[in-house]
Protein backbone atom coordinates (compact mmCIF):
# COMPACT_ATOMS: atom_id res chain seq x y z
CA UNK A 1 0.00 0.00 0.00
CA UNK A 2 3.02 2.59 0.01
CA UNK A 3 1.92 2.63 -3.95
CA UNK A 4 -0.95 4.32 -2.64
CA UNK A 5 1.61 7.51 -0.66
CA UNK A 6 2.91 7.43 -3.59
CA UNK A 7 -0.01 7.98 -5.82
CA UNK A 8 -1.45 10.67 -3.74
CA UNK A 9 2.26 12.51 -3.77
CA UNK A 10 1.96 12.67 -7.75
CA UNK A 11 -1.39 13.84 -7.27
CA UNK A 12 -0.99 16.52 -5.68
CA UNK A 13 1.89 17.63 -7.66
CA UNK A 14 -0.34 17.20 -10.54
CA UNK A 15 -2.99 19.33 -8.80
CA UNK A 16 -0.59 22.46 -7.79
CA UNK A 17 0.18 22.62 -11.74
CA UNK A 18 -3.18 23.02 -12.24
CA UNK A 19 -3.95 25.36 -9.46
CA UNK A 20 -0.46 27.67 -10.38
CA UNK A 21 -2.45 27.70 -13.91
CA UNK A 22 -5.38 29.55 -12.67
CA UNK A 23 -5.33 33.05 -14.01
CA UNK A 24 -6.77 35.76 -11.94
CA UNK A 25 -9.73 36.31 -13.56
CA UNK A 26 -10.72 32.48 -13.56
CA UNK A 27 -11.05 31.96 -9.94
CA UNK A 28 -14.94 32.38 -10.43
CA UNK A 29 -15.51 29.90 -13.00
CA UNK A 30 -18.41 27.35 -12.80
CA UNK A 31 -16.72 23.88 -12.12
CA UNK A 32 -18.19 20.63 -12.83
CA UNK A 33 -19.24 21.01 -9.15
CA UNK A 34 -22.70 22.04 -8.72
CA UNK A 35 -22.74 25.20 -6.91
CA UNK A 36 -18.91 25.78 -6.69
CA UNK A 37 -16.86 27.89 -8.68
CA UNK A 38 -12.73 27.86 -8.77
CA UNK A 39 -12.61 29.57 -5.76
CA UNK A 40 -14.88 27.45 -3.46
CA UNK A 41 -13.88 24.17 -5.05
CA UNK A 42 -10.37 24.92 -4.63
CA UNK A 43 -10.92 25.90 -0.84
CA UNK A 44 -12.68 22.32 -0.20
CA UNK A 45 -9.43 20.31 -1.40
CA UNK A 46 -7.39 22.64 0.20
CA UNK A 47 -9.56 21.44 3.27
CA UNK A 48 -9.24 17.88 2.64
CA UNK A 49 -5.88 17.90 2.64
CA UNK A 50 -5.64 20.09 6.00
CA UNK A 51 -8.14 17.63 7.54
CA UNK A 52 -5.90 13.98 6.43
CA UNK A 53 -3.00 16.22 7.66
CA UNK A 54 -4.52 16.95 10.84
CA UNK A 55 -6.12 13.78 11.78
CA UNK A 56 -2.97 11.62 11.20
CA UNK A 57 -0.40 13.93 12.54
CA UNK A 58 -2.14 15.61 15.54
CA UNK A 59 -5.23 12.93 15.88
CA UNK A 60 -7.11 16.43 15.48
CA UNK A 61 -11.04 15.55 14.99
CA UNK A 62 -11.59 17.35 11.63
CA UNK A 63 -15.22 18.38 11.44
CA UNK A 64 -15.09 21.48 9.27
CA UNK A 65 -13.49 20.58 5.71
CA UNK A 66 -15.87 23.42 3.93
CA UNK A 67 -14.12 26.63 6.15
CA UNK A 68 -12.13 28.83 5.13
CA UNK A 69 -8.68 27.35 4.08
CA UNK A 70 -7.70 29.70 1.25
CA UNK A 71 -6.56 33.19 2.99
CA UNK A 72 -6.49 35.95 0.40
CA UNK A 73 -3.77 33.94 -1.74
CA UNK A 74 -5.14 30.24 -3.20
CA UNK A 75 -2.50 29.36 -4.78
CA UNK A 76 -0.12 29.46 -1.43
CA UNK A 77 -2.51 27.94 0.49
CA UNK A 78 -2.41 24.88 -1.66
CA UNK A 79 1.27 24.38 -1.37
CA UNK A 80 1.09 25.10 2.56
CA UNK A 81 -1.66 22.63 2.30
CA UNK A 82 -0.02 19.95 0.06
CA UNK A 83 3.29 20.15 1.98
CA UNK A 84 1.95 19.28 4.94
CA UNK A 85 -0.16 16.40 3.53
CA UNK A 86 2.89 14.74 1.82
CA UNK A 87 4.89 15.07 5.22
CA UNK A 88 1.85 13.54 7.10
CA UNK A 89 1.47 10.64 4.78
CA UNK A 90 4.70 9.47 4.83
CA UNK A 91 4.63 9.27 8.91
CA UNK A 92 5.06 6.15 10.18
CA UNK A 93 2.53 3.91 10.52
CA UNK A 94 0.16 6.10 8.51
CA UNK A 95 -2.06 3.84 6.72
CA UNK A 96 -2.08 1.98 9.96
CA UNK A 97 -4.49 4.59 11.66
CA UNK A 98 -8.47 3.89 11.89
CA UNK A 99 -10.16 7.16 9.98
CA UNK A 100 -13.62 7.83 10.47
CA UNK A 101 -15.45 9.23 7.40
CA UNK A 102 -18.86 10.69 6.38
CA UNK A 103 -19.98 7.28 6.09
CA UNK A 104 -18.01 5.38 8.43
CA UNK A 105 -15.24 4.21 9.50
CA UNK A 106 -12.56 2.80 7.54
CA UNK A 107 -8.98 1.77 7.62
CA UNK A 108 -6.07 3.98 6.38
CA UNK A 109 -5.47 2.04 3.28
CA UNK A 110 -9.06 2.73 2.22
CA UNK A 111 -9.02 6.24 3.86
CA UNK A 112 -5.89 6.69 1.40
CA UNK A 113 -7.28 5.73 -1.93
CA UNK A 114 -10.14 8.09 -0.63
CA UNK A 115 -7.92 11.19 -0.49
CA UNK A 116 -6.50 10.06 -3.76
CA UNK A 117 -9.32 10.04 -5.42
CA UNK A 118 -10.72 13.11 -3.82
CA UNK A 119 -7.09 15.25 -5.52
CA UNK A 120 -7.30 13.56 -8.45
CA UNK A 121 -11.03 14.54 -10.00
CA UNK A 122 -11.20 17.18 -7.59
CA UNK A 123 -7.63 18.37 -9.76
CA UNK A 124 -9.75 17.39 -12.79
CA UNK A 125 -12.83 19.51 -11.73
CA UNK A 126 -10.16 22.41 -11.72
CA UNK A 127 -8.84 22.25 -15.00
CA UNK A 128 -12.37 21.56 -16.96
CA UNK A 129 -13.19 24.68 -14.99
CA UNK A 130 -10.09 26.64 -16.09
CA UNK A 131 -9.52 24.92 -19.42
CA UNK A 132 -6.21 23.13 -18.85
CA UNK A 133 -6.96 19.44 -19.30
CA UNK A 134 -4.34 19.09 -20.95
CA UNK A 135 -2.08 19.27 -18.37
CA UNK A 136 -3.87 16.62 -16.70
CA UNK A 137 -1.71 13.27 -15.44
CA UNK A 138 -3.78 10.65 -17.87
CA UNK A 139 -1.45 8.13 -16.12
CA UNK A 140 -2.47 8.68 -12.79
CA UNK A 141 -6.42 9.13 -13.96
CA UNK A 142 -6.01 5.64 -15.84
CA UNK A 143 -4.23 3.81 -12.47
CA UNK A 144 -7.33 5.43 -10.54
CA UNK A 145 -9.80 4.34 -12.73
CA UNK A 146 -8.15 0.85 -12.53
CA UNK A 147 -8.36 1.06 -8.99
CA UNK A 148 -11.95 2.22 -9.05
CA UNK A 149 -12.73 -1.05 -11.17
CA UNK A 150 -11.14 -3.64 -9.22
CA UNK A 151 -12.56 -2.16 -6.13
CA UNK A 152 -15.81 -4.20 -6.32
CA UNK A 153 -17.23 -2.00 -4.01
CA UNK A 154 -17.73 1.47 -5.96
CA UNK A 155 -22.01 0.63 -6.37
CA UNK A 156 -22.23 1.08 -2.26
CA UNK A 157 -20.53 4.60 -2.71
CA UNK A 158 -23.29 5.41 -5.80
CA UNK A 159 -25.20 7.83 -3.48
CA UNK A 160 -25.58 11.56 -3.56
CA UNK A 161 -23.17 14.16 -3.05
CA UNK A 162 -20.52 11.19 -3.73
CA UNK A 163 -20.71 9.33 -7.29
CA UNK A 164 -23.70 8.47 -9.76
CA UNK A 165 -24.48 6.30 -12.03
CA UNK A 166 -21.67 5.36 -14.48
CA UNK A 167 -22.02 7.76 -17.67
CA UNK A 168 -21.13 6.39 -20.84
CA UNK A 169 -17.93 6.86 -22.48
CA UNK A 170 -16.47 5.71 -25.38
CA UNK A 171 -13.20 4.11 -24.97
CA UNK A 172 -10.88 6.66 -27.19
CA UNK A 173 -12.06 9.82 -24.95
CA UNK A 174 -8.72 10.39 -22.65
CA UNK A 175 -8.48 8.51 -19.41
CA UNK A 176 -9.45 11.39 -17.35
CA UNK A 177 -12.43 11.94 -18.78
CA UNK A 178 -13.05 7.99 -18.87
CA UNK A 179 -12.51 8.23 -14.91
CA UNK A 180 -15.28 10.94 -14.55
CA UNK A 181 -17.74 9.06 -16.83
CA UNK A 182 -16.84 5.93 -14.24
CA UNK A 183 -17.74 7.70 -11.12
CA UNK A 184 -20.91 8.73 -12.72
CA UNK A 185 -20.67 12.33 -13.80
CA UNK A 186 -19.68 12.54 -17.44
CA UNK A 187 -17.25 15.92 -17.56
CA UNK A 188 -20.01 17.63 -16.32
CA UNK A 189 -21.73 16.35 -13.19
CA UNK A 190 -20.27 17.15 -10.22
CA UNK A 191 -19.51 15.27 -7.43
CA UNK A 192 -18.33 15.94 -3.76
CA UNK A 193 -16.49 13.48 -1.54
CA UNK A 194 -17.39 15.26 1.57
CA UNK A 195 -14.96 13.42 4.68
CA UNK A 196 -15.25 13.94 8.11
CA UNK A 197 -11.55 12.08 9.71
CA UNK A 198 -10.37 11.78 12.94
CA UNK A 199 -7.85 9.50 13.94
CA UNK A 200 -8.94 6.61 16.67
CA UNK A 201 -5.77 6.54 18.81
CA UNK A 202 -5.22 3.21 20.24
CA UNK A 203 -4.80 2.35 23.68
CA UNK A 204 -1.26 2.94 24.10
CA UNK A 205 -1.56 6.33 22.94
Amino acid sequence: MQTVITQIVRAIGATATIVDGVTDDQWTNPTPCPDWDATTLTNHFVGGMRLFAGAIQRGEPAVNLDGEWLGDDPKAAYHRAARDDIAAWHTPGALDRTFELSFGTVPGPMAAVIHLTEIVVHGIDLAVATGQEGVVDEPLAQELLATMKGMGTIDSFRVPDVFGPEVPASDDEPPHRRLMAYLGRGISVGVRLTVVVREELSPED
